[in-house]
């Protein structure tokens, strides 16, 4: 690799990983075909996220600040002049911040910095710039109060941690887990991986796109920060599956990050689904994964001042 190419690793399957993805994605074809899912979708996507367990050493409590309605983990060895802020997925329509605290409580104890899950309206009822003008002003306070802040996200929330960073310089560092950059789905992707996506589905993403962005047109950058790079980015990190829908969404916009001169690796795991880094407790895969990220922020956001 030439010190002009993007930093692209592709990390194979494990056997262990191979002997265990199986009962995993038959156990996702279950759950998402039952009846929970079919009455209720919001609960269920809570449920679902919420079996990544917690870390008994990371504290978990509700933020009392306005400025960041959510959750906060903090790790028991936490650095005390740095944080995180997590911007969950669930398709703009679904997540909620009490779900993902077993998820990021994970990624806090890593990293060995707190971590702010935002509660942040969902789509339909809020459209566009909702959530972004909430997650924009999260950060700012979190700098307020921190000398350095970075920012994670997964699928949507990995779209809208970049549709943040368009608009914010007050991050030194990001990751982002399988981010939906494209809501006008025009990725090959999203019709050459379908056979092998279990979580995903394209029609289901239209709906959800069309209520999310609401009045704006559909080619909003807001909505699909991958149609607008902008001239400044912390340095960024981007996982993915290399069998999900939403491949190309990470993909390009690694690519045209890289071509635009900022400092961003795309690191790719095969035969792997959608934010796979949720199944720490099945998967070696995830915790690589997670273990990676932890290092990217140590060595982009440095160590305590």
């Amino acid at each position: 690799m030439t010190s002009h190419s993007i930093q692209h690793e592709v990390f194979a399957l494990s056997k262990a990983d191979r002997d265990a993805v199986p009962a995993l994605l038959e156990t996702f074809r279950r759950f998402w075909s039952g009846p929970l899912a079919a009455a209720a979708p919001r609960v269920a996507y809570d449920a679902f996220f919420a079996g990544t367990p917690p870390l008994a050493d990371v504290s978990l409590h509700p933020s009392t600040d306005p400025a960041l309605p959510g959750w906060i983990c903090v790790p028991a060895n936490a650095i005390d002049d740095q944080a995180l802020l997590y911007l969950h997925g669930g398709a703009y329509m679904m997540g909620t911040a009490p779900a993902y605290r077993g998820f990021v409580s994970q990624i806090a104890a890593r990293a060995r910095r707190t971590a702010f899950i935002l509660e942040y309206p969902l789509a339909p009822e809020t459209a566009l710039p909702g959530a972004i003008d909430l997650a924009v002003g999260a950060v700012a306070r979190l700098r307020e109060q921190y000398a350095r802040v970075g920012v994670i996200g997964d699928s949507a929330g990995g779209g809208l941690t970049l549709a943040t960073l368009a608009r914010t310089r007050d991050a030194c560092a990001a990751v982002v887990f399988s981010p939906w950059t494209d809501l006008t789905l025009s990725g090959a992707s999203i019709h050459e991986r379908a056979a092998s996506e279990v979580l995903l589905d394209a029609g289901a993403l239209r709906e959800a796109a069309r209520g999310y962005i609401g009045a704006a047109a559909k080619d909003d950058p807001r909505a699909s920060p991958l149609l607008d790079i902008p001239n400044a980015l912390p340095p960024l990190l981007i996982q993915v599956g290399a069998d999900e829908i939403l491949y190309d969404d990470a993909l390009r916009y690694a690519q045209q990050a890289h071509a635009r001169g900022h400092d961003v690796a795309l690191q790719e795991w095969a035969d792997m689904h959608h934010v796979f880094q949720m199944n720490v407790e099945e998967l070696e895969a995830a915790r690589h994964a997670l273990d990676l990220a932890a290092r990217f922020l140590h060595t982009h956001m440095g160590s305590a001042s």
